[in-house]
């Protein structure tokens, strides 16, 4: 059985740092792209950044850019998230997914996803 499980969020201070993990148990995750999503109270769920197969141009969405970086870990098992200069916005549940797929991430679709995990709070406020 895969799973998918975030780990890493918290209370943070307005610039702060966390790093999220999304850990698979079942599969390796080499052989999938990688999102992040995220859902704050009230509003839609928004991608945050992608890793396809092969770890090609990365992607994020303009909010986050130049703030956050997704990697693959040596284990194959982890894709991590480390998030800097964190915002009051940035607050959300974040919630990692698996597709598996060559496509870039730009052209994968929700309904591509066949894992997802149940998500981890990050809140930023002093």
């Amino acid at each position: 059985q895969v799973q998918l499980v975030e780990s890493g969020g918290g209370l943070v201070q307005p610039g702060g740092s966390l790093r999220l993990s999304c850990t698979a148990s079942g599969v390796s995750l080499d052989d999938y792209a990688i999102t992040w999503f995220r859902q704050a109270p009230g509003k839609e769920r928004e991608g945050v950044s992608c890793l396809s197969v092969g770890n090609v141009r990365p992607w994020y969405v303009d909010s986050v850019g130049g703030r956050f970086t997704v990697s693959r870990e040596n284990a194959e098992r982890t894709v991590s998230l480390a998030m800097n200069s964190l915002r009051p916005e940035d607050t959300a549940v974040y919630s990692c997914a698996a597709a598996r797929t060559t496509k870039y991430c730009g052209f994968i679709r929700e309904h591509e996803y066949q894992y997802w995990g149940q998500g981890t709070q990050v809140t930023v406020s002093s």
